[in-house]
């Protein structure tokens, strides 16, 4: 059953809208009325949320229909909505965006159906009048729309403008307009490549929220959208494709696949995602700091709850990796920005050599891959040299290298599962290998990689022994065979 607690998705017509600015303009506002805000990201983006943490001092949460499916997602909703007032989804590029141009899955419109949520659509109406009603129309109406219940025009002109717009979505019996921004209204936010960068009290202020709500609060009824997150959705009949509900038990197990739904995944709950099979605690190193910090909430909630200790240590300040670790988990996120201050922590690289050569678990996803590699080259060609494990080194690129959805299915036991496991993750990565790790006769790809996009499949996440190295950040939390099966390793 899906939480009672009020609810509103936040989406935009496109990418650029603005839907960023008024979901933390919302929150903020919502914020000074006393209310928890418990916040929501849909799609794979890892920098969002922590605009949205820091906005509402909650952990914010990832709901992504392609990786997660329809149980854990809303199972994962309800749970963290528990002792939450309202709860504020931000939506993906457009409403109707996501894996597949021709069907709903990974998109905002089918979170939103899922949730049972109203919707709140952002629109750019710079330039237009009139033609606003033609696409909230189009939005409003599409065959299988979620309910919008409300319009925040943003970026408008003058008072004139402004008012033409409420009366243009007014003739036409659309969703009313609860909110007309003028242009530059809203304060900016850095953005760095696709997206925002990481937040932290330097480039989201406390004095920035404050500012972002009274924004709203000056220029839309915050008391109407309240009213319409409080209003229940009428309940519809979804549908979803085969290709959304690939994993089951028995898919991690090397088995069924196709339409069948998520069997495996279990029920989230407040207190515990996952029983813990094994009563001894594993104790394993988090790194965390401004180069490494790109970890899916209910991943590290899902190891918790497994039977892990999380030890949290940074790979740029610390001179060692903290004592007694049974495994160490190496996340993504700007090693390139600090490659230079990760190659003079000489005593750090020589720890996670050594930790390495004890045995134990390591595993290292795209930002951790790279710091694994032989060095780091940035763009001007200067060359950071790191651990030095994996036989490759990385460079960065100026466009983009890799950007989707990604299908793994293992080709061999590895730390995830034995062979046969199916995960589901995405890449995101402006970094390509020099060279082919797979030229060494001790490393093996255990990743068959199938992208969304030209859906070709390609041999990827590197093994060696117990450690394993790729650039696709994996969903596993909504796959408990494989949190399971990495505990497990990490305690033998």
């Amino acid at each position: 059953m899906i939480s009672s607690c009020p609810r509103l998705v936040v989406a935009g017509t496109h990418s650029g809208v603005g839907k960023t600015s008024v979901t933390l303009a919302l929150v903020s506002a919502l914020k000074q009325r006393g209310l928890k805000v418990q916040c929501f990201k849909v799609g794979p983006d890892y920098l969002d949320p922590t605009y949205l943490k820091l906005a509402s001092n909650r952990p914010c949460y990832n709901l992504d229909g392609w990786m997660m499916g329809r149980r854990y997602v809303q199972s994962l909703f309800t749970a963290r909505c528990g002792d939450a007032d309202i709860a504020v989804v931000e939506g993906v590029m457009g409403l109707y965006d996501g894996a597949y141009p021709t069907t709903p899955e990974g998109s905002t419109a089918e979170l939103a159906r899922w949730l049972e949520a109203p919707v709140i659509l952002v629109v750019n109406v710079h330039g237009m009048a009139g033609s606003v009603a033609a696409l909230v129309k189009g939005y409003a109406e599409l065959d299988g729309a979620p309910a919008i219940r409300g319009v925040i025009a943003n970026r408008c002109g003058s008072d004139v403008h402004r008012e033409w717009i409420r009366e243009a979505v007014r003739a036409f019996h659309l969703p009313m307009v609860v909110g007309t921004v003028p242009r530059g209204a809203f304060p900016d936010l850095r953005s760095r490549h696709l997206g925002l960068v990481t937040a932290d009290g330097r480039n989201l202020a406390t004095a920035t929220l404050t500012a972002l709500g009274a924004t709203l609060e000056a220029h839309a009824s915050v008391d109407e959208i309240l009213r319409i997150a409080r209003s229940p959705v009428a309940r519809t009949r979804t549908t979803t494709s085969g290709t959304s509900l690939g994993r089951t038990a028995e898919g991690l197990a090397g088995g069924k696949s196709g339409a069948e739904e998520h069997a495996g995944h279990v029920e989230v709950t407040t207190t515990t995602a996952f029983p813990c099979a094994d009563p001894s605690r594993v104790r394993l190193g988090v790194a965390f700091d401004e180069a490494f910090h790109f970890y899916y909430q209910d991943n590290l909630d899902a190891l918790e709850a497994g039977g892990a200790e999380l030890v949290r240590f940074s790979p740029v300040h610390d001179v060692a990796v903290p004592v007694r670790l049974d495994a160490l988990y190496l996340g993504g996120g700007y090693p390139e920005e600090h490659a230079h201050a990760l190659s003079k922590n000489e005593s750090m690289l020589e720890s996670v050599r050594e930790f390495v050569k004890a045995g134990r678990p390591v595993y290292a996803e795209c930002g951790g891959l790279m710091y694994l590699s032989q060095a780091i080259e940035r763009l001007d060609g200067t060359h950071y040299a790191q651990v030095g494990l994996l036989p490759c080194r990385t460079r960065m690129l100026r466009c983009l290298k890799s950007l989707g959805y990604v299908e793994v299915t293992l080709a061999a036991d590895s730390l995830f599962g034995p062979e046969g496991s199916r995960l589901r993750g995405h890449e995101f990565h402006y970094s390509e290998l020099v060279n082919d790790p797979l030229e060494t006769d001790d490393w093996q790809a255990v990743y068959r990689a199938q992208r969304r996009r030209g859906g070709d499949v390609s041999p990827e996440g590197f093994q060696r022994g117990n450690v394993l190295a790729s650039y696709c950040h994996l969903h596993f939390a909504s796959c408990p065979g494989a949190v399971e099966h990495f505990l497990g390793r990490c305690r033998v």
